[in-house]
């Protein structure tokens, strides 16, 4: 696992380029083993608590092995991670009901939308954040892309609906997470005691996740999830399925803790734009993994909008305050 260290400039190119790198072969496999636990069993709520429980138990032997501190949280501290886990929860399970309905680069390219959600949160919910006037002109072309990109030539507008809500849910719930868990996370960990650096950040939040997912599940799936299951293995086999799951559970972990492992040595902006130019890897390695049609407009459409990503990342960083001279 990617073991992540306090923030610092001093970090090696080697390193970033190796936590890059796994980061993204990581996110990569992990939407292919994802879409294909969906593909086989239709129970998605469940594939993705499944996911978070897989992160878990490598937490939990991660702490009980010693490798890493356990966490040291208070009840208060527990409490104010509760709606970071919340909306965390709410990201993922998103993410994958919207790979479930539709493609997989269908919905990254609605993901890619995720900074128009992250301004709306900054102006909407206290304490207000104002980005710079040309950070909010960079999300036309992000919504102009996304909108094109759902032009079917000779069909005109062709939404999967179900894909771009849930999608869309993910957005929301992310960009809620970041503007309501950045206070929280800087607190626990600029306390030593509190054993909480940025693996163990993570690991807390997957956990807390986890739970927010169970009542999901309970209610929409449960029911029915061993008839659900038996009639996909005898399609599949079970041990497929699970085989799956449970890869796909180990890559999500594995690339969440490199991508926090990175953002910790160089920042949100950097570690955003590269989050960005990931979308672009994957939308193409689904296309061909799964035979995603990629007509012209979902092409040219995917580029302007991530390309608008890219310059909103750029450009939504305020300038340093001038000092005044003595």
């Amino acid at each position: 696992m990617c073991k992540p260290g306090a923030a610092t400039p001093s970090a090696s190119p080697v390193k970033l380029a190796t936590l890059v790198g796994l980061w993204y072969a990581g996110n990569t496999f992990y939407n292919i083993y994802n879409k294909q636990a969906l593909n086989m069993i239709e129970a998605h709520w469940f594939v993705a608590s499944a996911q978070l429980v897989v992160g878990i138990f490598i937490s939990l032997a991660m702490w009980l092995s010693g490798i890493r501190k356990m966490p040291n949280l208070s009840q208060s501290d527990i409490m104010a991670c509760m709606p970071i886990g919340l909306f965390a929860s709410l990201a993922h399970c998103g993410t994958v009901l919207a790979s479930a309905v539709g493609a997989v680069s269908f919905a990254q390219i609605v993901k890619a939308c995720e900074p128009v959600f992250a301004a709306a949160v900054g102006v909407l919910v206290p304490p207000v954040d104002v980005k710079p006037t040309l950070a909010y002109i960079m999300l036309i072309p992000i919504v102009g892309g996304v909108g094109l990109a759902c032009i079917k030539e000779g069909k005109g507008v062709d939404i999967n609906v179900p894909a771009f809500l849930f999608a869309s849910l993910a957005n929301a719930a992310a960009s809620l997470k970041g503007k309501l868990g950045g206070s929280v996370t800087k607190s626990l960990k600029s306390d030593p005691s509190k054993n909480m650096d940025a693996a163990n950040v993570y690991g807390v939040m997957n956990i807390i996740s986890f739970f927010f997912t169970i009542p999901f599940v309970v209610f929409t799936e449960l029911p029915t999830l061993s008839e659900t299951f038996a009639k996909a293995a005898e399609v599949h086999g079970a041990d497929a399925i699970i085989k799956n799951i449970v890869i796909s559970g180990l890559f999500f972990y594995f690339y969440n803790e490199c991508a926090f492992a990175f953002t910790s040595l160089v920042g949100s902006v950097t570690s955003s734009v590269l989050n960005t130019a990931k979308r672009v890897i994957i939308i193409v390695v689904s296309s061909i993994v799964f035979k995603e049609a990629m007509e012209r407009n979902t092409v040219i459409g995917s580029a302007i909008a991530i390309c608008g990503t890219f310059a909103y990342s750029l450009t939504s960083k305020k300038p340093a305050p001038k000092t005044k001279a003595a």
